[in-house]
């Protein structure tokens, strides 16, 4: 068999990463700030780019901060910082012991953390070639770590404590309500109605962002916040419950009637309010140096009349640029090298393309925004607990688009309801089949019902794993038992032998 030479043309499909496209994706997936830091370096680099309107002034949130009067509580802060100091000599004579070290300035509360963010404004595709984009022109202040905000905090540590997106909601909800001291200012039976949740769902993601860094977050009041610092310290004993509960009367200086409700003698009283003292009234402040940005919702949703939900973008995050066709005709006339006529061209391209992407995301934001509303229905009318289950794939077949796009569209995107600003991401939830072939059920129902099954069990009737997936089942839900133990784990509920030693400790004491 001879080898030879030939010539041959063929055709073939390739998806070819033009920067072009590569720009339609990088802005499909920024956040508006991101999106108005981008679109101002390139109305600064490109001359054919202009405003459409004059209006520079910064987006503003439609959130806006309540206004709470505390004053009881507030002094029963400052207590820590101010009261006690004034009755070093009173408390030294009572006593008589050298209190020097209880009493620390008030300056030796934590400092708040130092950091720098950067956002430069530079162009992604300046130095696009055929190969790629150069790595020469990375500016490295881009690489220097933004300063940590309390709620950014809070909210990493949430996305690590559940998986359960009800739960992320809720608690997203109220890390936006924590005041820059870190406590919690809102009635829970408030944010349950806002939520469409039951006011114990509310309590027990409460109970999981008080056990987060720092140490008394999302109290309620300053004897919360003390009480939940001294159980992680396992301090919490009798006595000091005892002084906690009067902290009216270390106020006032009243030693004896604290000696009286603490049952301790002198030199324990001194040492339980040392140990107060290094306490933190005010946990949040440590975070409280960089300003808080509001979040500024994408899509807004309101009721319709007809029962049905109006879906429409928030044209303040939308930046409003258009090309100067008059500028560049007037500009090529006199363009006389080649070097000037490609940048000329060069610049033309870049912002039509990018006016072409700004238009072009904002219809995907929208197509996808709605989708979701018109899947989760029943979470707009009825609350939080009517999730349904939720995939990128339903969504993406609905309205034709791949399903990388919902993802990037999904993140970093928020929506405003009648129930709260929520990003999109969130109305994702996992699905749980069901056992006679019908409509799935959303893991968030799921867990809802193994948390009824085990609330209504009596300390003879402790339930197992293996008999809730029966009941399950019975109620239609195929669900394996694994699935129950990570549900039941994930939801802080003991097993049913801890369950049942709890549950008869506690019958034998009300006998």
């Amino acid at each position: 068999m001879a080898l030879t030479q030939k010539l041959l043309l063929r055709q073939s499909q390739a998806l070819v990463m033009t920067p072009q496209l590569m720009q339609a994706i990088k802005l499909l997936q920024l956040s508006n700030l991101e999106l108005t830091s981008y679109v101002e370096g390139e109305l600064e680099r490109n001359p054919l780019l202009e405003r459409t309107d004059s209006d520079e002034a910064p987006v503003e949130g439609d959130t806006a901060e309540s206004a709470h009067s505390a004053s009881d509580e507030n002094g029963a802060r400052d207590w820590l910082g101010e009261n006690l100091e004034t009755s070093r000599t009173a408390l030294e004579d009572r006593l008589g012991t050298q209190l020097d070290n209880v009493f620390p300035d008030e300056g030796s509360a934590p400092a708040p953390r130092a950091g720098q963010a950067a956002s430069p404004a530079y162009s992604e595709w300046a130095n696009v070639g055929a190969g790629g984009r150069d790595d020469g022109d990375h500016n490295l202040e881009a690489f220097i770590s933004a300063e940590t905000t309390l709620a950014g905090h809070l909210t990493e540590q949430l996305v690590l404590a559940t998986a359960d997106p009800v739960q992320r909601i809720i608690g997203q909800h109220l890390i936006h309500l924590v005041d820059e001291a870190g406590y919690l200012n809102a009635d829970l039976a408030d944010v349950a109605a806002t939520l469409g949740a039951r006011v114990d769902a509310i309590e027990a993601v409460l109970v999981l962002l008080q056990g987060f860094d720092p140490p008394g977050i999302c109290a309620r009041n300053l004897t919360e916040c003390l009480a939940i610092q001294l159980r992680e310290r396992d301090r919490y004993d009798p006595a000091m419950q005892a002084l906690i509960a009067h902290l009216e009367l270390l106020a006032r200086r009243d030693f004896a009637a604290l000696r009286r409700h603490c049952g301790v003698g002198d030199d324990d009283l001194a040492d339980m309010i040392a140990e107060v003292r290094r306490l933190d009234p005010k946990p949040g402040l440590a975070f409280g140096s960089t300003l808080v940005q509001p979040v500024v919702p994408d899509v807004f949703v309101h009721p319709a009349a007809d029962g049905t939900w109006i879906v429409e973008l928030n044209s303040d995050t939308l930046p409003k640029v258009l090309v100067n066709q008059s500028y560049y005709a007037q500009v090529s006339k006199t363009a006389r090298g080649e070097n000037d006529k490609s940048y000329l061209a060069d610049c033309l391209q870049s912002a039509t393309w990018l006016v072409r992407a700004l238009d072009q995301r904002a219809k995907t934001i929208l197509k996808v925004a709605s989708e979701i509303v018109r899947q989760q229905d029943a979470f707009f009318a009825r609350g939080v607990q009517h999730l349904r289950p939720l995939n990128l794939k339903t969504v993406a077949d609905a309205i034709g688009m791949h399903e990388s796009t919902v993802s990037r569209v999904t993140s970093n995107k928020y929506m405003a309801t009648s129930r709260g600003i929520f990003e999109l991401k969130y109305f994702f939830t996992a699905a749980i089949a069901a056992a006679d072939g019908g409509e799935a059920h959303s893991a968030e129902a799921v867990r809802h019902r193994i948390r009824q099954l085990i609330d209504a069990e009596g300390p003879r009737e402790i339930l197992s794993d293996d008999t809730i997936v029966d009941k399950l089942r019975a109620s239609g839900i195929d669900i394996a038992r694994r699935t129950v133990a990570k549900y039941r784990e994930a939801m802080r509920i003991p097993s049913s032998v801890q369950r049942r030693r709890l549950k008869q400790s506690e019958a034998g004491v009300a006998r």
